[in-house]
């Protein structure tokens, strides 16, 4: 069975963040696979709809058997646990959002589960701590590297970088 390098995106304004990182960040250790990176933690705006709480945000590489649905299986588990509903096109605040960046550089769509993220060159949120961990990955397909799509990217939102 061959190991993955699974790229993934954290995200939520609701509650305890320090506590629901720590976590999820245990959860995806123990259901999924080895974090191996850890970006800082950068708190943002909320993106694609107004909220009065700010997002805290972070991206982790993990290293996994898990194929890339049966990831998507555990990740809905644990965003179970802090309450998330999807809603398809619509976004409110969540205690945890986990999205998949990149699965190795693999290229998938399905009915549930677009890889690479489609959104991910225009979300400051991702691409900042992404560039943190992995600014010279790959996108399969656009051929460029993280630092160059998060110099291109549109998104002019306010985002920090928090020191915990």
């Amino acid at each position: 069975m061959a190991e993955h390098q699974l790229i993934l995106s954290l995200g939520g304004n609701l509650g305890n963040k320090a506590l629901i990182f720590q976590e999820t960040s245990d959860l995806i250790e123990n259901h999924i696979g080895k974090v191996t990176l850890l970006s800082p933690v950068y708190e943002t705006p909320a993106w694609g709809f107004e909220s009065e709480y700010p997002f805290w945000n972070r991206v982790l590489a993990v290293s996994t058997y898990l194929s890339p649905l049966d990831v998507l299986k555990e990740i809905r588990k644990i965003e179970k646990r802090y309450g998330r509903t999807r809603k398809p096109g619509v976004y409110l605040s969540r205690a945890m959002d986990i999205d998949i960046l990149f699965y190795d550089h693999l290229i998938l769509e399905t009915e549930e589960l677009t890889v690479p993220h489609p959104l991910i060159g225009k979300r400051l949120f991702v691409l900042a701590p992404l560039a943190d961990i992995l600014p010279g990955f790959i996108h399969p397909l656009t051929g460029k590297s993280i630092l160059d799509i998060l110099e291109e990217c549109p998104d002019q939102s306010e985002i920090k970088r928090l020191s915990l």
